[in-house]
């Protein structure tokens, strides 16, 4: 399978990123707030892609800063050597 270019690393972590965690997030959110009700999936469903419409800017934005913020107090982890 071909991969994207590496120049996409920076739009594509936050892409996925926030995919995931909106999707749990709302899902839990919804699940406390309507319980398991008959229509359930679809409130949840119309809950994640707003909650993604913000969570992906925000994480795209946010993330470059995060990554300093720890880069104060912990050591940046090795790559092993490619051989």
């Amino acid at each position: 399978m071909a991969k994207l270019p590496s120049r996409y690393y920076a739009f594509a972590v936050p892409l996925l990123l926030s995919f995931v965690m909106s999707f749990v997030v709302s899902g839990i959110s919804t699940l406390r707030g309507v319980g398991l009700a008959p229509d359930f999936l679809n409130i949840w469903m119309h809950a994640w892609m707003a909650s993604w419409m913000v969570a992906f800017p925000v994480v795209l934005f946010v993330l470059p800063a995060v990554r300093n913020i720890v880069g104060l107090f912990v050591e940046e982890p090795t790559r092993p050597a490619k051989g």
